[in-house]
């Protein structure tokens, strides 16, 4: 009974946290309408990761308490995207993304070797989203609009995950990924914080 509470606890936080993860990053932006130490490379894989990992588990029916908080992250991030572009006038690529990532998604599942192939790489593809803001952070010296309070949510979702993905499928590919997942946030939202202090006296 208090696994089973445990789990609930840490499937719901999750989620909640999920329903707010990309606030502050949201809000940092447009506060700042710069766009100062965010990677876009970082987010466009990150992006590309959520779509594969969701559609992944939707195509082997896995619980959707267990990945119900993706489509959340995904429209956040789509925000976050648009608000780039929109500070960085770039507006006009934004529908050759829109039609990137839609026909990419609708690629992943015509085949079951596609989805598993898209799966062994998504480990790969959301580490690199998270080495690309670390690039992006370390080449300027600037957190700039980077919020160190996104990323230590997100590192909060990912160990809850490994936690609940124990619990339930215990599929390795999956663990694996919020294993590595956790290690990169963390990091991320340390070099943030490290930075801060630079930006500020900067200003």
């Amino acid at each position: 009974m208090d696994g089973n509470l445990t789990l609930h606890l840490a499937n719901f936080s999750t989620l909640f946290v999920c329903m707010v993860l990309k606030f502050p990053q949201i809000f940092a932006l447009m506060r700042a309408r710069a766009t100062a130490g965010v990677s876009l490379n970082s987010l466009l894989l990150e992006l590309l990761g959520f779509i594969v990992f969701m559609s992944y588990q939707m195509f082997y029916d896995y619980p959707p308490v267990t990945y119900l908080e993706y489509p959340i992250l995904i429209a956040q991030d789509v925000i976050v995207l648009l608000l780039i572009l929109h500070y960085n006038r770039n507006m006009k690529h934004s529908l050759i993304y829109a039609a990137l990532f839609v026909g990419g998604w609708q690629l992943l599942t015509v085949q079951k070797w596609v989805i598993d192939l898209a799966m062994s790489l998504c480990t790969f593809i959301s580490a690199g989203s998270k080495l690309a803001q670390l690039q992006c952070l370390w080449r300027s010296k600037d957190s700039g609009q980077v919020s160190a309070l996104t990323w230590a949510l997100a590192t909060y979702t990912c160990l809850a995950r490994i936690f609940t993905t124990i619990i339930t499928t215990g599929d390795a590919q999956v663990l694996i990924r919020f294993v590595v997942m956790s290690i990169l946030n963390m990091w991320v939202t340390v070099t943030v914080i490290y930075y801060k202090p630079h930006a500020v006296k900067q200003d």
